[in-house]
Order: C-alpha cells, then sequence, then structure tokens
C-alpha cells in the first residue's frame, strides 16, 4: 500500500480540544454551517511580503489547481457532474419557490454535495439521503428546463432515490466483491477478481526493482469484445478538457518558477500528464521530492488511493503553498535526527532503514486547496507514494500551519473536553500541552512515520489491498506515539517537559474508543481508513492492556470516560502494536492486516455509541469542518503583465461552488 498522507489534527477530530492561545485575531474563520458541517477560512499569513515573482507564480498554480475540480467529481461517481449541474440549474432558477421546505431540503442536499465532490458523504462514504421528495424533484426539473438537455431524468433520480443503488462510494466490508459495490467512477464492467488479475500481471511484467504504480492513472473497463484495458487520464485521453487547462496553467507559472530544478519539476509533470507515462511519473517524483530550497511549491496530479476500495487509483489533488520559515525549524530538528529516531524504532532490525536518505519537512501556509483537498483537507503531507522512490531519494513532509491554526481557532468553547474529559487532571494536561503535543504529532506522523521502515524483497507495496491504508496510518500514528513520549524529545526542545506527551495519548485513547463515533450513524460499522486506524489503536491498547489496569472504561453518571492509569505501559503497548503493524507491511501479511483491522477497526458498541451521539447531540457542534478558499486576481498592467496579485477572503460558500462550476467547469457531463 502506498504511504498516505491525510491525517486530520487531533484538535480537528476532537472538535474543541485544542488549547490554542488568547491571542485577538479579528479575522473571521467561523463560517456557514449546514447538515453535520462547518465552514471555515483560512489566513493566508506572509502573502503580502512575497516577491511580485512568488505572487504571480502562484497566481498561475492556484489557476492550475482549480481547473483539476471537475475531475474528482467524476472520480467520485460518474453521475455527480451530470447531478451537480441539475442541482444547481434549480438552486439558480427563478421559476421554483425558493420558501417551500423541498427546496430548502435541496439546497442543503446541494451544498453536502458540493462539499463531498459528489453524492456521498466525504468521510463515510455513505450516500446522502435526500429530504425533498422524487414528485418535487420532477416538477423542479422542469421548471429549471432541464429537459431541454441530455441528461436522462429517470436515470438520475433512481441514482439519488433509490437507496440500494451505488449505496457507497468506497465499500471496504469485508467478503464483499468490492469493485461491484463501490461507485466510485474507476471500474467499469469488471469485477474485483478480473481488476486484481489484470494489475498483478502487469506487476509481474515490470520492473520488480522499481516498480510503477500500475493502475494509478487511469480507468480499468471491459471493452465490447470481453478484454480488460485501461483509458489512460492524458491530455489527449479521459479528462483531457480539465488536463490540457491544467498544463496551459503550469507552462504560464514556469517562467516564475524559484530555480531551474522547479522548472524541471513542471516539466517532467506537464511531460506525465500528456503521455501518461507511470515512469515519468516516477522521474517527476523524483525531481520534486529532490527540490527543497524554494520557498514557494505545490502539488499537483494523482495523489491518494483512498477512493478506490483496491488502493490502486489515485484521486486527483492539488495545494500551493510557501513555507512559514520560522515554525519550519521544529520540522528541521527532526529530520536532522531522523536516522537517530529509525535506529530506536521498537520493530524488528530486519524492518529498519540502514540509512535513512532525503527526509525533508517544512510547516507551510496553505494558498488554494483543490481537488481531493477541497473542501476538506489533510493538515499534514507526506509524499510521495512510492515505496522505492521514497527509500532512494527520500520523502518531503510538509504540516500545514494555518489550516491547523484556524482549526484551532475555530473550535475554541465548544464544550467538547468539558463534556468527554475523564477529569480535571486530563482537561489540565490537555490545556497546557495540547497545541505542543498536536503539532509534534503531525511532524513526527508525516515526517519520519510513513518514511520509517522498509519492505523486504519481494514484497509487493499493494499487497495488504482495502486494508493497506489503514494499516499504514497505524503504523505512522503509533511511531507518533510512541516517540512523543521519548525524553529525546525534552531534549531537542521540542517539548517543554516529559509529562506533556500524556495530552497526546488522552486524546488518543479518547478519541479512538469514545469521540470519534460522532461522525457515524448509528448502526453502522467504521469504514473510512483514519478512522480505523484510531480505532484500531486504542482498541488493541485497551483489550491488551487489561490485564494490568493500564487503563480503563469508567462509567459516571451514565456516561463513559476513558481512564488512563499507567502512561508508561501505554507507551510500551504502542511499541508492541507498531512492531505487529510494521512486521505486516513489511512482509505483506494480509491475512495479519485483515486480523488487525477486521478485529480492533471495524465494529462498534452500540450501546456506548448511543451514548456518544446522544452527549454529543447536545453540545450542537458540526463534527465535520472544511475550507472556503480564498480568491486570488491578477492586477495587470496595459500590456497584461501582472503587476500585484491581491487576496480576498470575502467570497461566500455558495458563491464560490458556483463560481468554480461556471469558470472552471469544463468535462463532458456524460462519460466518455
Amino acid at each position: 500500500m502506498k504511504s498516505i498522507i491525510k491525517a486530520m489534527a487531533l484538535s480537528a477530530m476532537l472538535a474543541g480540544c485544542a488549547s490554542g492561545n488568547d491571542t485577538q485575531d479579528t479575522f473571521e474563520y467561523n463560517n456557514e454551517r449546514f447538515a453535520d458541517l462547518q465552514m471555515l477560512r483560512y489566513k493566508v499569513e506572509g502573502f503580502e511580503d512575497l516577491t511580485l515573482k512568488q505572487k504571480t507564480f502562484i497566481y498561475h498554480l492556484q489557476e492550475a489547481a482549480l481547473w483539476g475540480r471537475d475531475i474528482l467529481w467524476d472520480q467520485n461517481g460518474k453521475y455527480n457532474l451530470r447531478i451537480r449541474f441539475a442541482l444547481e440549474k434549480m438552486y439558480q432558477s427563478e421559476a421554483i419557490d425558493h420558501n417551500s421546505d423541498d427546496f430548502k431540503a435541496m439546497e442543503v442536499y446541494l451544498k453536502r454535495t458540493w462539499f463531498s465532490n459528489g453524492i456521498h458523504h466525504h468521510y463515510g462514504c455513505e450516500k446522502f439521503v435526500p429530504e425533498f421528495s422524487q414528485e418535487w424533484f420532477g416538477e423542479a426539473w422542469e421548471k429549471a428546463g432541464l429537459n431541454d438537455t441530455d441528461i436522462n431524468k429517470d436515470e438520475i433520480m433512481k441514482v439519488i432515490f433509490d437507496p440500494s443503488y451505488m449505496a457507497k462510494r468506497v465499500n471496504l466490508a469485508d467478503g464483499e466483491d468490492l469493485v461491484l459495490t463501490s461507485a466510485s467512477n474507476y471500474y467499469e464492467g469488471v469485477n474485483q477478481a478480473e481488476a486484481e488479475e489484470f494489475y498483478e500481471a502487469e506487476k509481474e511484467k515490470g520492473d520488480q526493482a522499481h516498480p510503477v504504480m500500475h493502475g494509478m492513472n487511469s480507468r480499468l473497463v471491459k471493452t465490447a469484445d470481453g478484454k480488460i484495458a485501461e483509458k489512460r487520464w492524458t491530455t489527449t485521453g479521459l479528462y483531457r478538457q480539465a488536463l490540457t487547462k491544467i498544463v496551459e496553467n503550469l507552462k504560464l507559472a514556469r517562467p516564475f518558477a524559484e530555480d531551474e530544478a522547479q522548472q524541471a519539476v513542471i516539466d517532467k509533470l506537464i511531460s506525465f500528464y500528456e503521455t501518461g507515462d507511470l515512469k515519468t511519473f516516477d522521474e517527476y517524483s523524483i525531481a520534486w521530492v529532490e527540490n527543497t530550497e524554494p520557498l514557494v511549491d505545490f502539488v499537483n496530479g494523482f495523489i491518494e488511493c483512498y477512493g478506490d476500495p483496491l488502493g490502486l487509483k489515485s484521486s486527483w489533488e492539488s495545494i500551493v503553498n510557501f513555507k512559514d520559515i520560522e515554525a519550519t525549524k521544529r520540522t528541521q530538528i527532526i529530520c536532522a535526527n531522523a536516522q537517530w529516531f529509525e535506529d530506536n524504532n521498537p520493530v524488528d532490525p530486519q524492518f529498519k532503514k540502514e540509512k535513512v536518505k532525503g527526509v525533508t519537512a517544512k510547516v507551510i501556509n496553505a494558498a488554494i486547496l483543490a481537488g481531493d483537498l477541497y473542501p476538506s483537507t489533510a493538515i499534514g503531507i507526506n509524499l510521495p507514494n512510492s515505496d522505492w522512490v521514497r527509500a532512494e531519494h527520500g520523502s518531503k513532509s510538509v504540516t500545514i500551519g494555518n489550516l491547523t491554526d484556524a482549526y484551532n481557532k475555530a473550535a475554541k468553547g465548544s464544550g467538547m473536553m468539558q463534556e468527554f474529559a475523564y477529569g480535571k487532571e486530563e482537561i489540565e494536561l490537555m490545556e497546557k500541552y495540547a497545541d505542543y503535543t498536536d503539532d509534534l504529532h503531525t511532524d513526527l506522523h508525516e515526517c519520519l512515520g510513513h518514511g520509517s521502515g522498509k519492505l523486504l524483497p519481494g514484497v509487493s507495496t499493494d499487497s495488504l489491498r482495502a486494508y493497506g491504508s489503514t494499516i499504514e496510518e497505524a503504523r505512522a500514528d503509533l511511531f507518533a506515539l510512541y516517540y512523543l513520549a521519548d525524553p529525546k524529545l525534552v531534549e531537542l526542545g521540542l517539548l517543554p517537559n516529559k509529562e506533556a506527551y500524556k495530552a497526546s495519548y488522552i486524546a488518543q485513547m479518547q478519541n479512538g474508543l469514545i469521540t470519534q463515533l460522532v461522525r457515524i450513524k448509528l448502526g453502522d460499522n467504521i469504514e473510512e481508513a483514519h478512522m480505523r486506524n484510531r480505532a484500531l489503536i486504542a482498541r488493541w491498547a485497551y483489550e491488551h492492556g487489561k490485564a494490568d489496569n493500564v487503563m480503563e472504561l469508567v462509567k459516571r453518571d451514565g456516561k463513559t470516560f476513558v481512564k488512563i492509569n499507567d502512561y508508561e505501559k501505554l507507551r510500551g503497548l504502542f511499541a508492541q502494536l507498531l512492531a505487529e503493524i510494521q512486521r505486516v507491511k513489511s512482509t505483506g501479511d494480509f491475512k495479519g492486516a485483515q486480523a488487525l483491522v477486521e478485529n480492533y477497526g471495524v465494529k462498534i458498541d452500540r450501546e456506548l455509541h448511543k451514548e456518544v451521539l446522544d452527549r454529543y447531540a447536545k453540545l450542537n457542534i458540526a463534527p465535520y469542518k472544511g475550507f472556503i478558499n480564498p480568491v486570488f486576481t491578477a492586477v495587470k498592467d496595459a500590456d497584461g503583465n501582472i503587476t500585484d496579485v491581491t487576496i480576498d477572503y470575502t467570497e461566500g460558500y455558495a458563491e464560490q461552488m458556483l463560481r468554480y462550476s461556471r469558470d472552471y467547469g469544463c468535462l463532458p457531463l456524460v462519460n466518455e
């Protein structure tokens, strides 16, 4: 399985447990709220201090980012673009009564669809249930003039209103055909066995020492003659309309790159988009990871595989950013000691890297988010995902400082910590140290956790299949948790004292056992890889620590709390589990991964779940948060030269989504 970048901050997971500094800030972080979602704004600190060349570079890169939006929508489901088009027509139609209950229900459904880049929940992957009637929808369809389009109304109504049809965007249920039961648009006419057989054959034909990531940039289809083939995403293949626009803007950005090496990165990325050649993608990844000097940087491409139940196909995403020089000093200390962390990792020596190469890290300010990083996003990134590239050329890690800051400021005063923390001691630890441990957990997870360890010779990166993402996230989290309690971090000046790490242990156990359940509907299992990871760690540690009373679930006044009795022994449990999970990954032990995830990361105690949901409902907090992007405008002279780039934060959520559809919508509504 690939190394994964998405790791929500503990403060964001707990929706209000970060302490933060009580400094004055007139910037309005919180924005619109609907359903289970809260929209936030993020401040691009320091943009005004950049040079004109750097601002211009960012401007063209953010245009390249925004042109990729439709790709993700189509990847998430073959009907998504048609449904978005229809709902937006209804939303803007003056012929429809905007005050009716059905219209208001449709408006919420549309906003949820915008947020998830499709009709399935961005985290749980279940299909949204419309609260407007089919009769109203049919009438609104006609009033909005949709009868004059080529979109099949009956087909769209089946997709929206039939709960059993395309019910899950990504289905990871053990024992089911994961391809046929997933609604994501990565396979057409093939089942799981056929897809796995196709890609196993592709791997056998390739370079075993330097394997490309087969299937990452294509849709796998069965042709009319029954053959299985790939349709590549290139400037002349699928998604060519969007990819051509992306390439155009990358070419505009190229002259403003900060050095020749960064220009070479852009050239390789353009070549990959034009050819679809996976070896070229590896060359691009190597050039990108080795280009560490520029202040401004970006990710643009087919990156993560969460949307594919088989963990092969990569969703499109982009982020444009620039370095926070002062905050980066923290990550530089970590990277400078990367070999020490690897050498002291509590795993079997045969799974350790003898020499850690090319680990670089920084804290950044995001300037624009796009694709699978928008509106919901990560706060840490570690790339590239190719295991051999990472082993031979290193990895580049970032912590996105201004997004973490936005989460923390928006979460203040929610009452979440007071409701779910066991007692005064736990609250005090969180209030004193959560800022330190949240940031450091992300740094260790991304900078070193994903880059630690190695596969044994002959082990495929995809050997853990549907469990790969969960195992990889658990590995990185456990790495961070183990080292957060190490005196070395105090010695390096990364933590203020030997007690601070306890805040992270409280957050991990509380979230994994209790608070993350607020994101799941009563009666459902845990589906999302990061949530499975957190449950796996917490439940495994709880079960294996019972004999020594390491921690307990305490009932008080009808409420359940996590009480940690021995932090040192808990660290020992994290070390044991890290060693086992590293063994599973390094040896490609599919059955071992399956047992860990299914036994500890999937099932939920229904009684506890109901209790947690009831307690959470009284706090009136949105469990999920996402961002509205700032708007960049190029100021030009009479000759068309950019003389300045301005930034504006006033655009509303619906206004932004409609503008993106209008100005950057370029793919055909019906799949090719």
